[in-house]
């Protein structure tokens, strides 16, 4: 008797955004009013502050809570609902064979400290000394520990008892879709059944803002979806957390949990950025996949981030494939660089269960409504410098 051939199925998810924590409440908010943006704290740039949320519901140690930066906090809140989501959490022995993988940026900055350096340099006898001193002893270690990219996943390990293997991928959008891609290709290779995959990010940080302005990636003024962006491009920060728990079909059934969605494939790419690339890379992918998707019933969700040209690139290449209804979740939820791929992933499962898309946000013409029933979801990811990734997302019939 053939064996039956291995599957990555999502069995868990755990999102925090503007739009609130939880599926239902993703739910309500995409077919809602508005998104929440906030165009005045950090004017002029727009931003989507992270919804309230009570921390001590996943995180309930204080003392845990204060040595995490927020996008830990963020995370690790996120993390806590996705092993809720599978029936993983206090399942010590599951958790010891549960791996990790992480996409994380460095951490963030103090900006009080660096403030009051950038003042005090200017009239400092000794410019280079007096900033080795000041950093030497302004910057408090747990702070100064906190940039490591891999303490999200320590903290996650801490406060939720997850103790397999550890993997922490940085490199902005690439790393959000390499942890996803890694976590299914182990499944799938045998080389692991259950996975606990995600990403977190605090958008409401000036340093942040500063350094992509440099680079004019910033949206400024008033919001606009991503779509209409094309005279005014640029970035709205999102802070979003997004965790998968990604599990082979075998183990998950042997432990009485229903799929949300199966996971087909995964595909990256990394263009130079030169004229047309962007569109070739999303082609490519697609032509790896296509043979799997029935048109009738796909839907897109892209995590184009406003900035051009890369927006108008992804936007052709949706041009040339009319068939699939499309939505950019960055008008929704404003963009992440790390953990928007995953969280489009986990609004794909979302989808998937209610069977049909959310309205459009949209008036260029490039989102149309679709009445119809949606068992497949094609998730597109071109990053704001590097990063083509795609995946096809489906029910379980």
């Amino acid at each position: 008797m053939a064996e039956t051939p291995r599957e990555a199925w999502i069995t868990g998810i755990g999102i925090l955004s503007c739009l609130g924590e939880g599926p239902e409440a993703h739910w309500q908010a995409l077919n809602g009013d508005l998104p929440q943006t906030d165009a005045q704290t950090f004017a002029p740039f727009v931003v989507h502050p992270i919804a309230p949320v009570d921390f001590d519901k996943q995180i309930p140690k204080k003392g845990d809570q204060r040595q995490m930066e927020a996008w830990q906090r963020i995370g690790t809140y996120a993390a806590g609902l996705a092993l809720d989501s599978a029936g993983l959490k206090g399942n010590a022995e599951l958790l010891t064979r549960t791996d990790m993988i992480v996409a994380a940026g460095g951490g963030e900055r103090d900006t009080n400290v660096d403030s009051a350096i950038l003042t005090g340099v200017r009239t400092a006898e000794n410019p280079a000394a007096f900033v080795n001193e000041r950093l030497m002893n302004d910057l408090r270690p747990t702070l100064f520990l906190a940039q490591l990219s891999n303490l999200l996943a320590g903290n996650i390990s801490i406060v939720h008892g997850v103790t397999g293997s550890s993997r922490t991928f940085m490199g902005e959008e690439s790393a959000g879709v390499d942890a996803a891609r890694i976590a299914v290709s182990r499944i799938l290779a045998g080389q692991g059944e259950i996975s606990l995959v995600g990403s977190a990010f605090n958008g409401e940080r000036r340093d942040l803002m500063l350094q992509h302005e440099f680079g004019g990636s910033m949206l400024k003024g008033n919001y606009q979806p991503v779509w209409e962006r094309q005279s005014n491009p640029g970035i709205a920060f999102g802070s979003l957390g997004a965790f998968l728990v990604i599990e082979e079909r075998a183990h998950a059934i042997a432990r009485g949990i229903k799929p949300l969605a199966r996971l087909r494939s995964i595909a990256s790419v990394r263009s130079r950025r030169k004229p047309g690339e962007i569109t070739a890379g999303l082609q490519e992918m697609w032509n790896g996949l296509k043979s799997h998707v029935d048109t009738a019933h796909c839907i897109a969700l892209s995590g184009a981030t406003g900035v051009e040209p890369a927006t108008s690139e992804e936007r052709a290449f949706f041009a040339d494939h009319p068939g699939l209804a499309v939505r950019a979740t960055g008008s929704y939820l404003g963009h992440a660089p790390e953990p928007q791929f995953l969280m489009n992933l986990a609004l794909a499962t979302l989808i998937l269960n209610h069977g049909k898309l959310h309205p459009p946000r949209d008036a260029s013409g490039v989102e149309r409504a679709t009445d119809a029933t949606v068992r497949q979801v094609l998730v597109t990811s071109v990053g704001t410098w590097r990063g083509e990734g795609m995946a096809l997302v489906e029910s379980v019939s």
